[in-house]
């Protein structure tokens, strides 16, 4: 694809007014376990008879790790790790995530390596392998495999975030049974789970979880959950005879723990930086009102939304571009489809990998989404801009939202400085910073 800047796409574009912005603080509800109080968790919850007991001396247990940037995955495992240590086993980590990292051992290594889990970091040995074993078939005619080194363990622990899908919904989205059927299963698995569709898929995760539980060893689970700053806020075990009944409660927990745009509505939404370490679909639906099934519903409500930036943490897989009206050259330039497909192919949702509109810069970007918004106000376009889904507690709006944030029309929404011109450097790219820290 051919992206010229200062052709006709720039010309048509070049004359269309972006809003003055303003810094805006969102406040929201803030339970948090510290970082430094993660280990002393881990231990006190692990630490209670009914956990602890299962671990003996001379085990090999099986350790999960996902693909998602979880906060303080790293400190949250190596506790784990340590635990089990300490109650003289051989704890190692398996990659759980299903078809991420290009379906192969060695890009589930890379990812995990990207969030400091290496065996260095953990002191532990770490096996990634695509191989799995067959479990058996769920009650909705699935069959259930698993990752051959975990099957292969003494024991497994399951250790995982657990938050709403960006995708479907039930009572099991993502935690402890996807982590089981869609983590584990590696890619042959997955490809399974989500086989009929995502408004199958909340059928077929619990019913192949219960395989996953009468078959391989699950010790128990440790989900984590985060609040609206992408904070830990509750990290819980749960015994494997007791995943089923109360993986549906936290989820629950985990709802009424989520960010949101508390403007509602908008025209146009910039997102700074999307990715797979922000969520499966470059960034959280349920955030940003972009899904990529009708089966979930949620987030703001947008006309057009424009992606500007690719995440390193994602090393080229930008599935979730599709859902954009709108990506930079950059974006486009840093794709790997070879990282992309694998996924799409395994959840059977193309829309995620589709191209959007591509232009040259930022500014563009913007523009376009401007430009082809119908029925708005041109002369007060409500813009939004985040710094990614992950991250909302600072934002920027249009000066359009300006009189109505200082009247308290949005409780939770204050702002911190007044409207000015957004500033752009000479190849068309943002260079006011979406956060005011400053500030804040």
């Amino acid at each position: 694809m051919k992206i010229v800047e200062g052709g006709k796409v720039s010309e048509l574009l070049r004359d269309i007014e972006i809003p003055k912005m303003f810094h805006a603080k969102q406040t929201f509800p803030r339970d948090v376990i510290r970082p430094e109080d993660i280990p002393a968790v881990i231990k006190r919850e692990m630490g209670q008879e009914q956990f602890s007991s299962l671990i003996k001396p001379g085990m090999e247990i099986a350790i999960t790790a996902g693909s998602r940037g979880i906060r303080n995955v790293d400190i949250i495992t190596k506790a784990i790790v340590d635990f089990v240590k300490s109650r003289g086993a051989h704890p190692f980590i398996v990659p759980a995530m299903g078809s991420h990292g290009g379906a192969t051992a060695e890009g589930q290594l890379e990812i995990l390596s990207g969030y400091n889990i290496t065996p260095e970091s953990m002191g532990c040995p770490i096996k990634s392998s695509m191989e799995v074993v067959e479990l058996g078939v769920s009650e909705r005619g699935k069959t259930v495999y698993l990752d051959k080194n975990a099957y292969e363990a003494d024991g497994i622990i399951v250790s995982c975030r657990l938050k709403p899908h960006n995708a479907f919904r039930g009572p099991y989205e993502s935690g402890p049974c996807k982590m089981m059927t869609v983590g584990l299963g590696k890619q042959k698995g997955a490809s399974l789970v989500h086989a009929d569709g995502m408004d199958v898929i909340a059928k077929n995760i619990p019913t192949m979880a219960k395989v996953v539980l009468e078959k391989a060893k699950i010790l128990f689970a440790i989900p984590c959950i985060e609040n609206a700053y992408d904070e830990t806020c509750k990290i819980e075990a749960i015994l494997a005879k007791d995943i089923m009944t109360r993986e549906p409660e936290l989820l629950k927990f985990a709802f009424g723990n989520m960010p949101k745009l508390l403007v509602n509505e908008t025209d146009v939404l910039v997102v700074d930086e999307v990715g797979k370490n922000y969520s499966g679909t470059g960034v959280d639906p349920n955030i940003t009102g972009t899904f990529s099934t009708p089966y979930a519903t949620g987030g703001i409500k947008v006309q057009r939304t424009c992606f500007l930036n690719l995440s390193e943490e994602s090393h080229g897989n930008a599935l979730g571009c599709g859902l954009a009206s709108a990506i930079t050259r950059k974006i486009f330039e840093a794709m790997d489809v070879e990282k992309m497909y694998p996924n799409c192919i395994t959840s059977t949702v193309l829309a995620s990998a589709r191209i959007p509109c591509v232009v040259a810069n930022d500014k563009e970007a913007i523009q376009i989404c401007i430009r082809t918004c119908n029925k708005i106000d041109q002369k007060h376009v409500r813009v939004v801009r985040i710094p990614n889904s992950l991250h909302i507690g600072e934002i920027m709006l249009s000066e359009s939202y300006y009189e109505d944030v200082k009247k308290g029309k949005y409780p939770g929404v204050e702002a911190v400085d007044e409207p000015k011109c957004l500033e752009f450097d000479e190849n068309g790219n943002v260079v006011t910073p979406v956060i005011c820290s400053d500030k804040m």
